[in-house]
């Protein structure tokens, strides 16, 4: 059985006029502007609240534009399979929150992991990024998994609005040495 290499993504930027679009259904218009195939994943209710919360972002700090969510599309084969990116741009501390999404038609494939490592390199290349921050709740097993083996240590815990309780997980941004 031939080895297949993991697969890896690249993050194209969506921004206000694409969260617009999606969120009016548009997703031609979406497409359009982002130059890359989104999926009807884009449009439901999984992800709507999504481009709503960062629309409202990046009108109180044009600054977080450049570090929210993203669309992650195949390298080389250009699919794409789920979003990714910050809650914003470094705290005070240097501390950036990554998330991430996949497309219910590509789970259980390696994208999530693609998108965590793609996040890290991301992050190891902003001078300004110290500690890369997950946040996971205690029942999702996928994320949980996904994030094995990235060097994250659970650090604690907090209550969230939309998830209840999670667990926190941080890594340094930049591995030593």
């Amino acid at each position: 059985m031939p080895h297949t290499a993991p697969p890896s993504v690249r993050f194209v930027r969506l921004g206000p006029a694409v969260f617009e679009a999606l969120l009016t259904g548009d997703l031609a218009t979406a497409r359009t502007l982002t130059g890359v195939p989104l999926s009807e994943w884009f449009l439901s209710d999984e992800v709507d609240w999504l481009w709503r919360m960062r629309l409202l972002q990046i009108a109180a700090d044009p600054s977080a534009e450049d570090w929210v969510v993203r669309a992650a599309v195949t390298v080389p084969d250009g699919v794409v399979v789920g979003a990714g990116g910050f809650h914003g741009p470094p705290d005070a501390a240097g501390m950036v929150e990554m998330g991430y999404g996949t497309d219910p038609a590509f789970r259980r494939r390696g994208y999530a992991r693609a998108m965590v490592a793609a996040l890290l390199e991301w992050a190891a290349a902003e001078p300004s990024a110290i500690t890369v921050r997950a946040s996971i709740r205690p029942d999702n097993e996928a994320s949980l998994a996904t994030i094995a083996g990235f060097g994250f240590i659970h650090v604690g815990e907090q209550r969230d609005e939309q998830d209840d309780t999670e667990y926190l997980f941080e890594r340094p941004a930049r591995s030593a040495g």
